[in-house]
């Protein structure tokens, strides 16, 4: 007998061998019907698996993200399934699940791909859902698995077979469909009742602009027909917040490939949004003890050598610059911190200084692939509200603490009201992957965790996200529309302090080394812009908004009072427009409300001689006259009153 811990505590005795299914079935046939995968002892396996241990067991249904995760797995094997019956000869690369569905890179073998086809493939893979065929998993030798999929023709299944050890190799069957897969799948196909083919796009082969083009095609799937309906309306509704639509719209950002792609130009509109956050930022760091810094936008390589990026990600960055100098070669800055501690190391330190706390909003450079480039919130050249701190180690956990409070901060003062706080730990199985000492990690880890936990946050713990150099408390932001966004980061780093010999003296007189923190509560503005756009429909909150306030002149005749009424505006630092153009005082109004502006001030000729405005609010109309002094005063205590509210 073994014996199962439930999540509720409780432990119940089964056989030897008894699956997850069958633990469920003895509990409610009911949840049984509902079950697509388990958790077992923390990882996550095919229900039907047997148990032959005392574990620990988590039924996951379409309810738990890694149910979710495992239903859409099983739907790119489908959706490969469909493929091969529509298309003979296709091949299959990988076809992993995401956040929301899944995709499958396939070679069509020559054959095109449109969205016109959607519905046939659809249509086929709901005719193959309706048999309920079983994943069925089958541990198989690598020898084997080279015949196999050698007689099959595919060739890129040989390629990924290259990189695995014999042993540890299984294919999953469904229908009349092979794959080589790790797994875990969902029962049956008949767990899948409504599918949508979304989007087709270009994929290179392993990321890499050398090899073949294949095509990506991307779907999500559902256990209930209306859980897509529901999520086909809001796809429409995230097509009209897209930031790329509205940042065109509103007149902030634009591309272009004669400057370079993945780098983004702000337009005037874009510039002062991006400004008044960064000063935003500024003050509530100069409250926090924060001093500024500037470093170049170049560095030499040693730089990043002595950091340890160079050997991690220096095949990703941007070519060297190689100058007249023999062998002496710069790289466009991909990070901040290297530069940081140079500027720490420039001056001795005592423990009487920490904690140091250098900021900087500063431009780094990184090349994505052309294929991965998405508006803002993937780009080669961004820029982070980047800072590290130095401290002592008895330092650690209070400037932690205090980081977060930051964090909180921006995300109170712009709405984001749901959020968690992911753990990202190493990956105890592949420390190559890491540098530094096994004691200097644990001490990092325990630190973030104690403070997330000090702090009462929500909070999910992955393995393998860490930082090459340490651990990371990330912010995972849900929008308006229920998405997660990464936003907001803070890392305990014991190792760039060693690799840079960092030091301060201590009250003992003697040489030791302070702990880095780095923090970003934005990360990139970009991408921060970008989710902002996304999640306030372009509709900012009046304090950050590009104009505040349109004057609208009912004719020609009363410019001059309008430009009179917009200069008493600016002198109380609200900021606007005078919409001059000869236009219908109802299209003004119209126009000014798709622009998302907050508040329009209709002036005519009874305004212009009684000194008034006519105030009306984006959203709801007419609010009433009044002088231009209480309108001032509306928008300010408007501003200061959401702030408060906020904060409270």
């Amino acid at each position: 007998m073994i014996k199962i811990t439930l999540p509720d505590g409780s432990v119940r005795e089964y056989e030897k061998g008894t699956t997850s299914m069958q633990v469920a079935q003895s509990i409610s046939e009911g949840l049984a019907r509902n079950v697509l995968a388990a958790k077992v002892s923390n990882v996550v396996v095919d229900a039907n698996k047997p148990i032959n241990e005392d574990s620990t067991l988590s039924l996951l249904t379409w309810n738990d993200a890694e149910g979710k995760n495992t239903l859409w797995h099983s739907s790119a094997h489908l959706l490969a399934e469909a493929l091969e019956a529509l298309y003979p000869g296709v091949k299959f690369w990988v076809g992993p699940p995401l956040e929301n569905g899944f995709y499958y890179d396939v070679d069509m073998d020559g054959q095109p791909l449109t969205p016109a086809d959607f519905e046939k493939i659809e249509a086929k893979m709901l005719e193959l859902a309706r048999k309920n065929s079983e994943f069925i998993r089958k541990e198989i030798s690598k020898a084997d698995a080279i015949k196999y999929f050698t007689e099959k023709g595919d060739q890129y299944k040989l390629d990924l077979l290259e990189r695995l050890e014999d042993g540890n190799i299984s294919l999953y069957t469904q229908g009349n469909f092979t794959d080589l897969c790790r797994g875990p799948h969902i029962p049956n196909t008949g767990f899948i009742k409504a599918v949508k083919v979304l989007n087709v796009a270009g994929a290179y082969w392993k990321g890499d602009e050398k090899n073949r083009m294949l095509t990506r095609i991307y779907g999500i799937a559902f256990p209930k027909d209306k859980e897509l309906k529901d999520y086909l309306v809001l796809l429409e509704e995230a097509k009209k917040r897209d930031h790329r639509k509205l940042g065109k719209e509103l007149e902030l950002f634009t591309f272009s490939e004669k400057v370079g792609l993945g780098l983004p130009l702000w337009l005037p509109k874009g510039a002062m949004l991006r400004e008044r956050l960064i000063n935003f930022m500024q003050k509530a760091q100069t409250k926090a003890g924060y001093v500024p810094v500037v470093t170049p936008h170049i560095a030499n390589k040693d730089l990043y050598v002595c950091s340890g990026h160079y050997e991690k990600y220096g095949a990703d960055s941007f070519q060297p610059i190689k100058t007249p100098h023999e062998g002496e070669e710069f790289f466009l800055k991909p990070m901040n911190c290297p530069h940081h501690c140079e500027i720490y190391k420039s001056s001795p330190k005592s423990y009487k200084d920490l904690p140091v706390r250098y900021a900087e909003f500063g431009t780094v450079y990184r090349y994505e692939q052309k294929g991965e480039l998405h508006g803002l919130t993937r780009v080669r050249g961004f820029t982070q509200d980047d800072a590290h701190l130095f401290v002592r180690p008895d330092q650690v956990k209070e400037e932690f603490l205090k980081v977060i409070d930051l964090v909180l901060h921006v995300f109170n003062a712009l709405d984001f009201k749901e959020y968690t706080a992911q753990i990202s730990l190493r990956d105890p199985e592949n420390k190559a992957k890491y540098i530094g000492t096994d004691e200097n990690w644990a001490l990092a880890e325990q630190a973030i965790i104690e403070s997330a936990a000090e702090k009462g946050l929500k909070t999910v713990t992955e393995l393998g996200e860490a930082a090459f150099y340490g651990p990371k408390l990330d912010f995972m932001v849900k929008d308006a529309l229920g998405r997660k966004w990464q936003l907001g980061t803070i890392q305990v780093d014991y190792n760039l302090p060693e690799r840079f010999e960092l030091e301060y003296t201590g009250s003992d007189n003697l040489k030791h080394r302070p702990v880095m923190i780095h923090r970003a509560p934005f990360g990139s503005l970009e991408r921060f812009i970008a989710v902002l756009i996304e999640h306030c429909a372009g509709k900012f909150p009046l304090w950050l908004t590009p104009d505040q306030v349109a004057v609208l002149p009912i004719s020609e005749k009363y410019n001059d009072y309008a430009k009179k009424v917009l200069e008493l505006l600016n002198n109380s630092d609200i900021r606007g427009l005078v919409d001059e153009r000869n236009e219908k005082i109802g299209k003004k109004i119209r126009d000014n409300e798709l622009n998302k502006i907050p508040f329009m001030l209709i002036v005519g000729e009874k305004e212009a001689e009684e000194g008034v405005v006519a105030v009306r609010e984006q959203g709801k109309g007419d609010i009433g006259t009044m002088s231009v002094a209480e309108f001032a005063k509306l928008i300010h205590t408007t501003i200061d009153n959401d702030f408060k509210q906020k904060n409270n």
